[in-house]
């Protein structure tokens, strides 16, 4: 299949291709998350805007990464290391993180709240709560299709299955909600819609070209064996712009939602495309990894729950099972 960006050759930049390459990418992302700002005021808010329509902007690189490798036939693990690696990111630093240094109040004081106020609060923590309650479900589907040591084409089917329908959820959610509210979408959205397209576009580019720089390395790092754990922290970049950007705003909601949105789009979306375009194979990090998401999703859905909030203290402990999570599994250098 002809690439219809092959025109744009990568290799003409010279020897500052990968850093040229890299700022396109983060400079798409950064385009796609400002444009989300302005939805946000638009019709999509909250934990809405967190689960529906954000995490394919942060996850598009994910997306394009699992196309680009299930392209090339490859049935080797990157794709399911990138996957498990941004996953296990999200849930541990890039929640651990903000909370360390604003604190995460996530639905506010009900006592202080007014009625309307404490009601779409309860609301928002009951959607947040169901996110988190799915990433868990996803993982166990991972897992137990992954047990024969990879994921085949019937296996990718069911992944994208699992997901789809999820987010056909969310949709009628959406929809039920501006039925409700004698609200409809703004013929403005579209225009933005049609930005978020470019920055796909350019984040395709970018990445496939960096596919192919890294895959060509031969350094210490930098070179195919790695590629795995080289594209998931690129492509968590953006994650991170938008947890340190909405926690700093306070607005501790849509960092959770977005963290844990992005996260179902590299399982079981990522995988389950990758799946049905070539076998994956199970890369040795897969059960520290699934060890590490089921107990980061346990432990948030418990905050959520009972406290309505992580503390400071938790924070830290998500950020100290990010660094034992690298010691035990990255790969000799």
């Amino acid at each position: 299949m002809t690439d219809p960006l092959a025109f744009l050759d990568w290799r003409s930049l010279g020897a500052a291709a990968p850093w040229l390459l890299a700022v396109v990418f983060l400079a798409a992302s950064a385009l796609m998350i400002w444009r989300l700002e302005i939805l946000s005021g638009k019709g999509f808010e909250g934990t809405v805007l967190g689960t529906l329509i954000m995490p394919y902007c942060s996850g598009v690189g994910n997306l394009v990464f699992a196309w680009v490798m299930g392209r090339s036939q490859d049935a080797s693990g990157e794709v399911f290391e990138n996957c498990l690696v941004n996953n296990v990111t999200n849930l541990t630093l890039l929640l651990g993180l903000p909370t360390v240094i604003w604190g995460a109040v996530l639905f506010g004081k009900k006592k202080k709240l007014a009625k309307k106020a404490a009601r779409d609060a309860e609301i928002n923590r009951l959607s947040l709560l169901l996110t988190l309650l799915a990433g868990l479900f996803f993982t166990g589907i991972v897992w137990a299709l992954a047990r024969d040591g990879r994921l085949d084409f019937g296996d990718g089917v069911v992944l994208v299955a699992v997901f789809l329908f999820w987010q056909c959820f969310h949709v009628f959610e959406v929809l039920k909600s501006n039925v409700r509210q004698n609200q409809s979408l703004p013929w403005s959205i579209y225009p933005e819609l049609a930005i978020l397209v470019v920055g796909a576009i350019a984040v395709y580019w970018s990445i496939n070209a960096l596919v192919e720089w890294i895959g060509a390395g031969e350094g210490t790092w930098i070179n195919r064996e790695h590629l795995g754990w080289l594209s998931a922290w690129l492509m968590v970049l953006p994650n991170a712009l938008l947890a340190m950007f909405y926690g700093w705003r306070g607005r501790a909601e849509v960092v959770y939602a977005s963290q844990v949105g992005d996260g179902h789009i590299c399982i079981p979306l990522c995988l389950g495309i990758y799946a049905m375009l070539t076998p994956a194979a199970v890369p040795p990090i897969f059960l520290l990894s699934i060890r590490v998401l089921v107990l980061a999703l346990a432990a948030h859905v418990v905050l959520v729950a009972l406290f309505g909030r992580p503390p400071r203290l938790v924070g830290w402990l998500f950020l100290a099972g990010y660094g034992i999570y690298l010691w035990k599994g990255l790969p000799a250098g």
